[in-house]
């Protein structure tokens, strides 16, 4: 991912802020949100005690 920043920087030259256009940090936030999902789903799978397979899943929720 590429993304396309600017800095502003105070008296000194230190970088303070950045700058970047709305789409960028929209695929930004959405790569985050990507990367919380693929570890959230690496927790579960490693945490799981017993898992129902899917179809079973949903015949009980047709059932409720």
């Amino acid at each position: 991912m590429t993304l396309h920043t600017e800095y502003l920087v105070d008296e000194k030259g230190s970088k303070k802020s950045v700058v970047m256009p709305i789409k960028d940090f929209k695929k930004l936030i959405e790569y985050l949100e990507d990367l919380e999902d693929a570890i959230d789903l690496k927790t579960a799978k490693t945490s799981a005690k017993q898992f129902v397979e899917f179809d079973e899943f949903v015949q009980k929720l047709k059932r409720a």
